[in-house]
C-alpha cells in the first residue's frame, strides 16, 4: 500500500487534520519525512533530530511503543514546533512506531484538534501501522 493510500486509510478510519510518516535513520538519529498530508509546512525530506525530546526517541524508537499527547500541554511538552502545530488546528497527537520484524522503520504521525483522539486512537493507529512497511522500506532504501 502506497502512503498516500495510507493516509485515506487513517483519514477514513481514524480521523486526521496533519498526518506524516517518518522514517528512522539510525547512523544519524534522525528522523526523515517521506510523506506529509501538509507538504508546504511540513516537506518530504524535511529531518528532524535535536527539535524531539530524548525521552520521545527513547519511547518510540527504542522501546517501539506508541505516543499520546492528548491536549496541546503535551504537544508543547514533546515537539520544538508546537507553533506550527497548533497553527493548523491541532492540538492531540499519536505517534504509532512501524515495525518490521523487531526493527524500527519509522513512525505514523496523526494530529488533530485537542480532545480528538484517545486510547482507542492509538489502538486503531497501531493497527494501521504494519500498512506502511512496504512504503518506509523503499524510502529508506533510496536514502541509502
Amino acid at each position: 500500500m502506497s502512503l498516500e493510500n495510507l493516509e485515506q486509510r487513517v483519514r477514513e478510519e481514524v480521523g486526521v487534520r496533519l498526518f506524516t510518516v517518518l522514517a528512522w535513520i539510525p547512523e544519524r538519529k534522525a528522523l526523515r519525512r517521506v510523506h506529509s498530508s501538509h507538504p508546504e509546512q511540513y516537506p518530504v525530506g524535511g529531518e528532524k533530530t535535536v527539535e524531539v525530546a530524548a525521552g520521545w526517541i527513547d519511547r518510540c524508537i527504542t522501546h517501539a511503543e506508541p505516543y499520546f499527547g492528548p491536549d496541546r500541554a503535551a504537544v508543547r511538552e514533546i515537539f520544538a514546533d508546537h507553533d506550527l502545530i497548533e497553527s493548523l488546528g491541532c492540538g492531540t497527537i499519536v505517534n504509532v512506531p512501524v515495525l518490521d520484524g523487531d526493527r524500527v522503520l519509522g513512525v505514523l504521525n496523526l494530529l488533530d484538534a485537542e480532545g480528538a483522539y484517545t486510547g482507542e486512537t492509538v489502538a486503531a493507529a497501531q493497527e494501521l501501522a504494519p500498512l506502511a512497511v512496504p512504503g518506509l522500506r523503499a524510502a529508506l532504501e533510496e536514502a541509502r
